[in-house]
């Protein structure tokens, strides 16, 4: 009998941003899968629900409201996962924001550290205090949810590129610095999904046919479809592979 290499059975999983859109996706599937998920994200409420909805489908969840944005409070959440579960063994870097600013130099300095402190100082110091308890227990997998406007910022997106761009380079470094405690760093670099954060333009059939014109597949992403990769790069089956940054966008064209 071949093992299953993608198994996530009973793995302690934090999800930030885990509450909607694509993080929603990947708590339902990793609780679905066998996976111990901590769901984390501002609003309380929206984590209890979805927390409940997993339980009732027989899957194990927790419920913590944090705001990645917030140095100090992300110890909080690696502590609530470790309190409850024991261990942590997968990270998941999901939570992230993109107002659009309108040029560079009508970008506030609130809008700034806002953009970056979630998109790239959470995942930074979230990544340091998980990969320090993975190593304690063995090893595990962290996993950076980026965005293809790390790879073709416009105007439109500079500091949410920037920001991204960044995880992406984390995402590099952590892979070498971790390494050699089994923790394995690596990064979903993600075209354009039908979530609420994107309402505005894929849902808008006006917008729709210039999102989609670029793209192979002519069609935006739907949230499930994150959810191979994530378990992928989760799981045993990518044992040799860290410091990647594997685009999912439906073959956006260079």
């Amino acid at each position: 009998m071949v093992a299953n290499v993608f198994d996530v059975n009973n793995k302690v999983t934090i999800i930030t941003g885990g509450s909607r859109g694509l993080g929603r996706a990947m708590s339902m599937a990793f609780a679905k899968a066998g996976a111990k998920v901590v769901i984390a994200s501002r609003k309380q409420a929206a984590c209890d629900q979805l927390a409940a909805e997993i339980r009732a489908a027989g899957g194990d969840a927790l419920a913590v409201a944090c705001h990645v944005g917030e140095w100090g409070g992300l110890e909080a959440l690696v502590q609530a996962a470790k309190e409850h579960y024991g261990r942590i063994d997968i990270l998941i870097n999901n939570a992230g924001m993109s107002p659009v600013a309108p040029s560079l130099l009508e970008t506030s300095e609130a809008l700034f550290d806002k953009i970056v402190d979630v998109n790239l100082k959470g995942p930074f110091r979230l990544t340091a205090l998980a990969a320090t308890e993975m190593a304690k227990t063995g090893g595990g997998s962290i996993i950076n949810i980026s965005s293809i406007a790390s790879l073709k910022p416009t105007p439109l997106t500079s500091v949410y590129s920037a920001a991204k761009s960044g995880l992406n380079a984390l995402t590099a470094a952590a892979a070498q610095e971790y390494a050699a405690q089994g923790v394995k760093v690596n990064c979903i670099v993600c075209g354009t999904f039908d979530t609420d954060a994107a309402a505005g333009f894929v849902r808008n059939a006006d917008t729709l046919p210039y999102v989609e014109e670029p793209i192979a597949l002519k069609r935006v992403g739907q949230p499930e479809e994150i959810v191979g990769t994530a378990l992928y790069l989760a799981s045993n089956a990518s044992s040799y592979t860290t410091g990647a940054c594997i685009v999912v966008d439906g073959g956006v064209r260079p």
